[in-house]
């Protein structure tokens, strides 16, 4: 199936009250764990490359060419978006390289200086057809740059819409980057308040720190494109870690990459569900 467009994808899921999940990806494991869940859910999915694992590999083009490769040969509809980019030259890398949509993060600016910056990536952006989210009211967690606690004001955010003409907006609303526990408290009453006011789809950040029920909840409420990574590197790790300790002769890393691999294709599956995802085709491709 072709590549698919970010905003082809959540644009209608936010019409019709389903969430969509987007998933980072680290490693070539991780991306194939991602389309296995999603063709066994029979759900589109985003797969989402971020600023920190760009750093990791030391440049962009290798991971996005293997991510995009991919999403070209999935059987449902996958986006590849840039996440959390803070670097406007990486954005139009990404753009360069063939990706759907980016998230320029300008949140650590203040409000005038983000709505700037914002809009000349909006501009050049939508120039090359590519979509685009942006951050508004701080998410907690980020490298100490982002502020536990911070909420989104609707009027703000529609101002911010309005203002830099972004397709789609993250929001503060109790969520924190890099969560273990899932014990993060939503303020639903506030997700409601966003959905009414602003006129694209909202997007959580930090979505590993939310219950099940929560998640569902937050879709129900509003939100549209969910954001999780912790949580599934925990569950593809827990993995790892039990094949070396049943086996710790293990050298060849196939033997102990494809159980994590499995566990976070399984697990991709299971939040589709839990997300209420679209879905697309009969659920019929079993992960490996």
């Amino acid at each position: 199936m072709p590549l698919v467009g970010t905003g082809a994808v959540v644009t209608p899921a936010a019409r019709a009250g389903h969430g969509v999940g987007a998933f980072n990806v680290v490693q070539l494991e991780h991306a194939e764990a991602v389309v296995a869940g999603a063709a066994e859910a029979g759900s589109p999915v985003v797969l989402q490359i971020s600023e920190n694992a760009v750093r990791y590999h030391g440049a962009l083009a290798p991971l996005a060419a293997a991510v995009l490769a991919i999403a070209e040969a999935a059987p449902v509809p996958v986006a590849v978006h840039l996440d959390h980019a803070t670097d406007a030259g990486l954005v139009a890398q990404a753009v360069e390289l063939g990706f759907s949509s980016v998230m320029f993060d300008a949140s650590a600016l203040d409000y005038a200086d983000n709505v700037r910056a914002t809009a000349r990536v909006v501009a050049r952006c939508h120039a090359a057809g590519v979509w685009v989210e942006a951050e508004l009211g701080e998410v907690g967690g980020k490298d100490g740059v982002h502020a536990p606690g911070a909420r989104t004001s609707p009027d703000e955010a529609l101002a911010f819409v309005t203002a830099t003409g972004v397709d789609a907006l993250a929001v503060a609303v109790g969520t924190s980057h890099t969560m273990l526990t899932r014990d993060a408290v939503l303020d639903f009453a506030l997700i409601r308040a966003l959905r009414a006011a602003v006129p694209v789809p909202l997007v959580l950040h930090g979505s590993s720190g939310v219950a099940d029920a929560h998640l569902t909840r937050a879709v129900d409420h509003g939100m549209t494109k969910i954001n999780i990574a912790t949580h599934l590197n925990h569950v593809f790790t827990t993995a790892v870690r039990q094949a070396l300790a049943e086996n710790p002769a293990l050298v060849d890393t196939r033997r102990y990459l494809a159980p994590g691999r499995t566990a976070m294709g399984r697990e991709v599956a299971r939040l589709l569900a839990v997300l209420n995802a679209p879905v697309v085709r009969p659920a019929d491709a079993p992960v490996r």
